[in-house]
């Protein structure tokens, strides 16, 4: 066997920080989930409500408004895919209109620290970006009208 080949291709247990990271793996090994977990808590919804759960418990109606552009739909189907996870917990309450909460888990906390950091990295370079898109589309526009007329 090959230095660096895992045993199992189901083996995820050398997508660690303290592993050399080969991006290439996250497709290739069956079993390992290890990018449709980044799939789910990479998506705008699921950051959203992740972000609006922290240190708070809300009702699905509060998440809502929260969380604008979100259908009742889409937050449904995110919700449980959190819960699902272990991300979120969802506390029926026995009353009359059922009352629904959602809080995150201790898992989903430890998860909305890298996004606060994710958030954070965004908010130090966002002019930087904002600079680097200007010269992206100044140079697109410049392609797209081709060469100078003779």
């Amino acid at each position: 066997m090959e230095e660096g080949t895992s045993k199992s291709p189901g083996d995820c247990a050398n997508t660690g920080a303290d592993q050399d990271f080969d991006i290439s793996q996250w497709d290739v090994r069956e079993g390992c989930e290890v990018r449709q977990i980044l799939d789910r808590v990479a998506d705008k919804w699921s950051l959203l409500a992740i972000a609006h759960l922290e240190r708070r418990t809300l009702r699905f109606s509060e998440l809502r408004r929260l969380i604008e552009g979100i259908s009742q739909r889409m937050l449904t189907v995110t919700l449980r895919q959190l819960e699902r996870d272990g991300l979120v917990r969802r506390t029926v309450y026995p009353v009359i209109p059922p009352r629904v909460e959602y809080e995150l888990t201790e898992l989903g906390a430890t998860l909305h620290t890298t996004i606060r950091s994710l958030v954070d990295w965004t908010e130090s370079h966002q002019q930087e970006i904002a600079k680097a898109r200007a010269d992206y589309d100044s140079r697109q526009g410049v392609e797209a009208s081709g060469p100078p007329s003779p």
